[in-house]
């Protein structure tokens, strides 16, 4: 998958769709767009930079060896998966990824994830992500076909591409086009909508668990 973030304006249509195709649990989330203020270093001013977050799919993910009954794998497509009936919510596996993709569904006790909604991808249909995006940002397809519309823009913005935490080498197949490289690690944030308080009203630092 290629994300162009000069394209997504964050209006969560891919965290709203995700949600509903693939029924998780309130509160959890295969697909994430989170959202910071930067500030320019040139003029000053503000603005929002969009970062949409989900399973990179890596070529060695690191989710994969550490589990102990073989429940998480990947397919020859590449697309890393969980299988549910072997899986038995030991949580190696979540705590292994380095890009807090994976979670634990609490109403089947075993690891869940983004799979590329490789259901819909078996039936000919897009990832219901890439369908939802009003701006078209996300771009899914096969990489080793230089006909595909992804390997065209990879070819074209090769140099401009980033990924998520490279100093982990997991190779992701997840790919950024317009990310600014202080983004490839997670940045240190704070809270910009609420002031979250403790029961002193000590303003206290806050982050979502899972993100």
């Amino acid at each position: 998958m290629l994300i162009d973030l000069r394209r997504c304006i964050g209006c969560q249509a891919c965290t709203v769709s995700c949600h509903i195709e693939n029924q998780a649990p309130l509160g959890k989330f295969r697909t994430i767009v989170s959202q910071s203020e930067v500030q320019s270093t040139e003029t000053g001013g503000l603005a929002q930079f969009m970062l949409p977050r989900l399973c990179n799919h890596c070529d060695n993910p690191p989710c994969v060896p550490v589990c102990p009954v073989g429940a998480t794998f990947q397919r020859e497509d590449g697309i890393v998966v969980v299988d549910s009936d072997r899986c038995v919510g030991c949580a190696y596996c979540v705590q292994a990824c380095p890009y807090d993709a994976r979670f634990i569904n609490e109403r089947t006790q075993t690891a869940d994830k983004c799979t590329f909604c490789a259901h819909r991808l078996e039936a000919g249909l897009l990832p219901a992500c890439v369908e939802s995006c009003v701006g078209g940002a996300r771009i899914i397809g096969d990489i080793h076909d230089p006909k595909s519309q992804i390997s065209r823009m990879i070819d074209e913005h090769y140099d401009e591409l980033k990924v998520l935490k490279p100093e982990k080498n997991t190779s992701p197949h997840v790919f950024y086009l317009g990310m600014d490289e202080r983004f490839a690690t997670r940045p240190a944030a704070v809270p910009g909508l609420w002031d979250v308080r403790d029961h002193e009203g000590q303003e206290l630092g806050y982050e979502y668990a899972e993100h």
